[in-house]
């Protein structure tokens, strides 16, 4: 269900004065975003939307005292030639853009994700909380959980004409991912998710285990490197499972803001109906990262 896009934190100063412009734009998608949910989110629902994104509102506020809790503000954005999903009811298959953006402190993190076609039609919402349980040189352990949109395009009757309309999926879903650091840039781990359906027409249970190693610094030259993340996972969608591969290969330049990426997601066995036997991608992502000085609060 991760959709793997890297945050390339090596972003150079001279590029984000230069595109600084984009991050007042992230800031302006919130609003966009709250309109386009409520369009599809009965009114009932408005309570969530403000919970899920006014902690990320205050994460962008100008105000002097708004660094005594946000230490990080970082972000992608990135434009794929298909969308895919680890999760085969989820896969767009067709062009797509997505936003992901990060904000919070060294240990908890709120980390939003939209995708949208290109054509502009909603394809799904994440709104994932994660926290570091554990960091160490050797071994780390994250928690994460999310509420999420999925948004799907149905032909209904209406006054005797058929009318096109979206109509949104709600989950719920939770993680837990534990990761050995071999070394500096070699890690080998377990991603374990489970989701939980809503809506009483979609898939009630997914169980998503994956076996993952990551290869953050390839060395290609000077100036260009390299990023693989391969894994292995098991997928099991209520009575259905199956058993795939999915290898995400990143090719960057060191203080530059811009990458390239390509997914590749090949079924092993599987009872999944959803599932192709192949699907790949080739994406360019923007990355920037901001850090941010802690202050300490007035009068301690």
């Amino acid at each position: 269900m991760q959709n793997n896009v890297w945050f390339i934190t090596e972003a150079g100063k001279e590029w984000d004065r230069k595109l600084s412009f984009l991050t007042k734009y992230v800031r302006a998608l919130f609003p966009m975003v709250s309109s386009s949910l409520a369009s599809y989110i009965p009114a009932q629902s408005t309570l969530l939307l403000f919970v899920l994104l006014f902690p990320a509102q205050l994460a962008f506020s100008q105000e002097a005292d708004s660094t005594r809790f946000i230490n990080h503000f970082a972000g992608a954005v990135s434009v794929t030639n298909k969308g895919i999903s680890t999760i085969p009811s989820f896969t767009l298959g067709k062009p797509a853009v997505i936003f992901d953006m990060s904000v919070g402190t060294r240990k908890l993190s709120f980390e939003p994700q939209f995708r949208f076609a290109l054509e502009g039609k909603p394809w799904s919402f994440l709104f994932w909380w994660r926290y570091k349980l554990l960091s160490t040189d050797k071994f780390q352990v994250n928690l994460g959980a999310h509420p999420a949109l999925n948004f799907r395009t149905e032909q209904v009757l209406l006054n005797g004409t058929s009318k096109e309309v979206i109509v949104a999926r709600r989950y719920l879903a939770g993680e837990l991912a534990p990761t050995y650091l071999l070394t500096k840039d070699i890690s080998l781990g377990l991603y374990y998710l489970y989701s939980r359906g809503i809506e009483k027409d979609v898939v009630r249970n997914t169980h998503f285990l994956s076996l993952r190693s990551s290869f953050a610094n390839i060395r290609l030259s000077e100036q260009y490197f390299m990023r693989f993340t391969p894994q292995v996972y098991y997928l099991k969608a209520d009575m259905q499972h199956g058993f795939y591969v999915n290898p995400t290969l990143v090719l960057a330049k060191r203080n530059f803001p811009f990458s390239v990426s390509s997914t590749f997601n090949k079924t092993i066995k599987t009872s999944i109906p959803a599932s192709r036997n192949a699907l790949w991608n080739v994406s360019l992502i923007y990355s920037f990262n901001k850090e941010y000085i802690q202050r300490q609060p007035v009068g301690l």
